[in-house]
């Protein structure tokens, strides 16, 4: 599987698609899930880089999380904006990311995102809860990138 393409089917995104919205009904955070072919720096690192890139540090409360995927290089991130950090502890990710690992080494990359969004939702609303006055600040469209 080495084509972004290949990675998930068009149903399979839709239902991504609609966890993210799910999720962002408890939360003022915004979820956005990137897919690319392969990263030659640290995963991370490239999550910053296209966290920047799709301008997700733009938000009102700086709580935008992104779920970064280099499919050939089968490897993952996540990455979360300076609001969440400043409220939050070092290993705040971590449970998310043991829930996707497994999902993903049995090939089940759907649910791997799906579950890894459900969790990221329920972790945000502890600190961002959802506000009568939140608008969707981001797309919940999956990006893609080369």
């Amino acid at each position: 599987m080495s084509k972004v393409e290949d990675f998930l089917t068009k149903a399979e995104e839709a239902e991504i698609v609609e966890a993210i919205r799910l999720a962002e009904k408890n939360t003022s955070g915004e979820i956005r899930v990137h897919l690319e072919k392969e990263t030659s720096i640290a995963p991370i690192e490239r999550a910053v880089e296209v966290f920047h890139e799709l301008r997700m540090d733009q938000t009102q409360q700086r709580n935008g999380v992104i779920i970064y995927v280099a499919v050939k290089s089968k490897q993952f991130a996540i990455y979360g904006d300076q609001g969440i950090n400043d409220k939050v502890a070092d290993d705040f990710w971590n449970c998310t990311k043991d829930i996707m690992v497994e999902h993903f080494k049995n090939g089940r990359n759907k649910q791997a995102l799906v579950d890894g969004i459900v969790n990221a939702g329920q972790q945000l609303k502890k600190y961002f809860p959802y506000q009568s006055d939140d608008t969707d600040e981001l797309s919940n469209e999956i990006s893609k990138g080369e």
